[in-house]
């Protein structure tokens, strides 16, 4: 950065733009063609080729934060930015579920017999792997909130320890809601209540699947040293997300499966 006269990252030429782009096009074409066609080739290829160039990008986003030192105060503060708003657009995200599904266990219609959960829907006992999920998600913040402190205190260990629980957590959660999903009495097409339920908690599951996974990378890099006490907004970034991921199951815990049962 001693060449330039400002604090900014002008990132070079790249090609992972261009053909990450490409590549999430023909992962919309598999997506199509598995659909309509019953043939997946398309899918998979593109979605393994989409893999390699997220690799790949974050591996050179890496390299300039960690070994070129480009991230600076302000570029950190951009990010930081970025981050709250992606998270921001998320919680509206999820608000549309919460939305559809109060609209309609409030009022519910002559079609779901003027009864919530609608008539032949057996739901889930709240006090059984719900509420084991809730016991876990909330361990799993304060894992996670023990690693960030551990590291502003530069301490190795205890953030290493701190992450690896977090990330057995979050496998175990995912574990846990696959075996609902087997178990469940209803489907997704199973009116009104099973799509809420489903979309909700699904996408949840989804959030949970890539935030683990978010972690997970962090404490590779940690253990690679990439962070310090001071400069490791990668794994800050990922804490808020899990933050929010816990967060948003409290509220589906609350509503769909102990007020909606």
């Amino acid at each position: 950065m001693s060449t330039h006269n400002h604090p900014f990252h002008l990132v070079d030429f790249s090609p992972w733009p261009l053909l990450g782009a490409f590549s999430a096009l023909t992962t919309m074409m598999g997506m199509i063609k598995w659909f309509h066609q019953f043939n997946s080739n398309l899918f998979l290829f593109s979605f393994i080729t989409m893999f390699l160039i997220m690799y790949q990008w974050w591996r050179d986003i890496t390299r300039e934060s960690t070994f070129q030192g480009l991230h600076t105060f302000n570029v950190s503060v951009g990010m930081r930015w970025g981050m709250i708003l992606f998270i921001t657009s998320e919680v509206f995200f999820f608000l549309s579920f919460f939305w559809s599904f109060f609209h309609n266990s409030l009022s519910p219609t002559i079609e779901l017999g003027m009864n919530w959960p609608p008539k032949s829907i057996l739901t889930f006992n709240p006090i059984q792997i719900p509420l084991l999920n809730t016991l876990i998600l909330l361990t799993s913040g304060l894992t996670v909130t023990w690693a960030h402190h551990s590291l502003m205190e530069n301490n190795y260990k205890s953030t290493f320890q701190g992450l690896l629980l977090t990330v057995i957590l979050g496998i175990y959660f995912t574990i846990l809601q696959g075996y609902e999903y087997v178990e469940s009495p209803f489907s997704i097409s199973d009116s009104i209540f099973g799509a809420s339920f489903f979309m909700a908690t699904g996408f949840h599951g989804l959030h949970v699947i890539i935030g683990t996974t978010f972690l997970a990378i962090c404490l590779i890099r940690h253990s690679m040293n990439h962070y310090s006490k001071t400069h490791h907004f990668g794994f800050e970034a990922a804490a808020w997300y899990w933050h929010f991921v816990d967060v948003v199951w409290l509220f589906l815990y609350i509503s769909i499966y102990w007020w909606g049962s």
